[in-house]
């Protein structure tokens, strides 16, 4: 490949995805809020301009206010080429992600990831697209094929990033349902690592007791690599899109008020596999 691809945001997520796309044979400009990340990219871009060559620009980014910061604010949007897609692989709120379309100036797509880590470092995510430009679509195409091997076309500009949020509500759902069983069980004289082990051959079974439970909360590990914050963001932006359009979910309410509690005792940057331990004493979950 020789086009230029821009990429925002090198956190967990981020350089694993920028070093799949530099070993597909693209030649990258970066940028990062800590720009000794960059060093391994050739150095991290010190102005807007190092993007104006860029074909696909790249965010992967916190939230959705960063993003429009980074593309209007800090000004990477005003120097691309009128052909430029912008990728917006954060997990952003819909509704502000339809509205920076309105104002960017370049074709946007969202395209959020399901996979974490682990399927970031392997190339191998499953990547949610939402345009309402196919022409862009076509032309970002090479570069979401070199991080994932799976996309999904799942509809208009915002769509993208309403299914990662929906998608990562049931995760949240799942992890709070697991918590209470295993506070319920050990009532009941159960064992923790017995429970999961059962659940985990029986209709219970989910991402997260077969992955989050059982190697990381089980055995105390903890290091899944996504922060609670970003996890409870998620749920929360699922909860206003279900407010906007009017459905009534009360299920993602109670969850939306789970996971909120638990960032607000928790300490910044804990791992969402940590999320339990404002819910429940040490002594009842591990």
């Amino acid at each position: 490949m020789t086009a230029l691809v821009g990429f925002v945001g090198l956190g967990n997520m981020g350089r694993p995805m920028a070093r799949n796309l530099a070993a597909a044979g693209f030649a990258l400009v970066v940028r990062d809020a800590d720009p000794a990340r960059g060093e391994e990219f050739g150095g991290d871009a010190g102005s807007p301009e190092a993007f104006a060559g860029c074909d696909v620009v790249v965010t992967m980014l916190p939230n959705d206010g960063i993003v429009r910061d980074a593309l209007l604010g800090w000004g990477i949007a005003a120097v691309l080429d009128p052909s430029a897609v912008v990728v917006d692989m954060s997990s952003s709120n819909p509704t502000a992600t339809r509205a920076l379309g309105a104002v960017l100036g370049v074709a946007l797509i969202d395209a959020p990831v399901s996979g974490g880590v682990p399927r970031a470092e392997t190339g191998t995510l499953s990547i949610m697209v939402g345009s309402d430009d196919e022409d862009a679509v076509a032309r970002a195409l090479p570069v979401l094929e070199a991080l994932g091997d799976r996309v999904f076309r799942v509809g208009p500009l915002g769509a993208g990033h309403a299914l990662k949020a929906l998608n990562n509500y049931l995760a949240a759902a799942a992890y709070a349902a697991t918590a209470e069983a295993l506070a319920i069980g050990q009532a009941y004289g159960l064992d923790p690592e017995t429970l999961i082990s059962v659940v985990n051959t029986s209709t219970g079974r989910s991402f997260s007791t077969e992955h989050v439970y059982a190697e990381h909360v089980v055995p105390g590990r903890y290091a899944t690599g996504f922060a609670a914050g970003l996890l409870a963001k998620d749920v929360a932006i699922a909860a206003d899109i279900a407010r906007s359009a009017g459905i009534d979910a009360p299920a993602l309410e109670l969850v939306n008020e789970r996971w909120a509690q638990a960032i607000a005792e928790l300490p910044p940057g804990a791992d969402h596999s940590e999320a339990h331990k404002p819910w429940y004493a040490r002594e009842t979950v591990p």
